[in-house]
């Protein structure tokens, strides 16, 4: 197994290289219009994740574009909306998810290499792992963990990131020939698309948010009481010290603090979870965050959420096992025949026809053309 060295890439660090190097992009992609696209944000390092570097690979140039840098991005924006070029991702979801929030750019014709492994039923879809089947290439993934925001970028870091779009022309024609001899093209196609359907990320912190983990650990109204002023206390913490949350406090100790409720720093150094750091950091804060919490008047639930009706119960089940056993037979994961939040709309609205099936949103023309007629069939039996 070998790793190549790489073609030095175009690295655009200013307004005026950007300037120059369109010119350039657009002159390749005229001439072949498919390009790889990755993207690396400091959501391990970072109150508010950003995207940090943009990829992209044309069939014979490598360009890093720095947005930190000042860099005019919006000029990127029509490649990634052209539905004429092509865009190549490996698990596009997250890196268009954060592209729309940080530069609202809009999505065209994309091509994901690890949904097309998925479509053509490999189980190692990984971009190591194809790199590694595929191309006979060796990856190093040590650099997931970088830190994408700091300034400058070691060289390690940078071939790294070169090489999460380099190959990917290469991936996406390997995968185009495979989903032409298993016939396989538009599955793949519905896939594509829905991936421009995603919405952008939000950045709203939820003042609320303190409910998913009071609920499931059954915690009490009073220790919930206590659960919200120190889930309040790590947000400003880590808004002050431009954190992610989980390196303030993790989940896991908020949960302790509020079943102990410390009164001193004696008995909050006591608390599984709280170290040395944490103690001298923060420990006066937390103290008087759990003291506010368990003076606070003690919070109400949200209303839960209606229970499901039976029947629509039933009828999902007998959907999801007829989807089980057809991608056994196509040798594929399930949700690539139909994703399971579909199947339940299926079932909610319980279809008679196919102009019924064909308004449930995410029944696309193809499944319908493939899939509807069994549905419906599935749907009557479960009658």
């Amino acid at each position: 197994m070998t790793s190549p060295a790489l073609p030095e890439p175009l690295y655009i660090r200013n307004k005026a290289q950007m300037r120059d190097v369109l010119p350039r992009l657009r002159d390749e992609l005229a001439r072949d219009p498919l390009l790889g696209v990755d993207t690396e944000s400091n959501s391990m390092y970072a109150y508010r994740e950003r995207v940090c570097l943009i990829q992209l690979s044309t069939r014979v140039t490598d360009y890093l574009v720095d947005p930190l840098s000042g860099v005019k991005i919006e000029p990127l924006g029509e490649f990634f909306e052209d539905s004429i070029i092509e865009k190549v991702f490996h698990a596009a979801e997250y890196d268009i998810i954060c592209m729309k929030r940080d530069f609202s750019f809009a999505f065209n014709n994309l091509f994901d290499t690890m949904i097309a492994s998925r479509v053509c039923g490999m189980k190692n879809f990984g971009y190591g792992a194809l790199l590694s089947e595929i191309l006979g290439i060796a990856s190093d993934k040590s650099h997931q963990r970088d830190d994408w925001g700091r300034r400058p970028l070691p060289a390690d870091s940078l071939l790294y990131a070169q090489m999460d779009t380099h190959y990917l022309p290469a991936l996406r024609d390997d995968f185009a020939r495979r989903l032409t001899e298993m016939n396989r093209w538009q599955d793949a196609r519905e896939a594509f698309y829905e991936l421009t359907l995603v919405d952008a990320a939000r950045r709203e912190f939820d003042p609320e948010g303190y409910w998913r983990l009071a609920l499931p650990n059954q915690l009490t109204r009073r220790q919930s009481a206590v659960l919200r002023e120190l889930y309040l206390l790590r947000d400003e913490l880590a808004r002050q010290r431009n954190l992610p949350t989980f390196k303030v406090m993790q989940d896991k100790l908020l949960l302790a603090l509020a079943q102990v409720t410390p009164t001193s720093l004696a008995e909050l150094e006591q608390v599984e979870g709280v170290g040395q750091g944490t103690l001298h950091r923060y420990g006066g804060r937390i103290l008087a965050a759990v003291a506010a919490g368990k003076a606070a008047r003690p919070p109400r639930p949200p209303a839960p959420e209606p229970p499901a009706d039976p029947v629509v119960v039933e009828r999902y089940t007998a959907l999801r096992e007829w989807r089980k056993t057809l991608a056994a037979e196509r040798g594929i994961e399930s949700d690539v025949i139909i994703p399971k939040d579909t199947l339940w709309l299926v079932a909610e609205a319980n279809p008679r026809t196919l102009d019924d099936l064909r308004t449930v949103q995410g029944v696309t023309s193809w499944r319908l053309e493939q899939y509807g007629a069994a549905m419906l069939n599935v749907l009557r039996k479960a009658e």
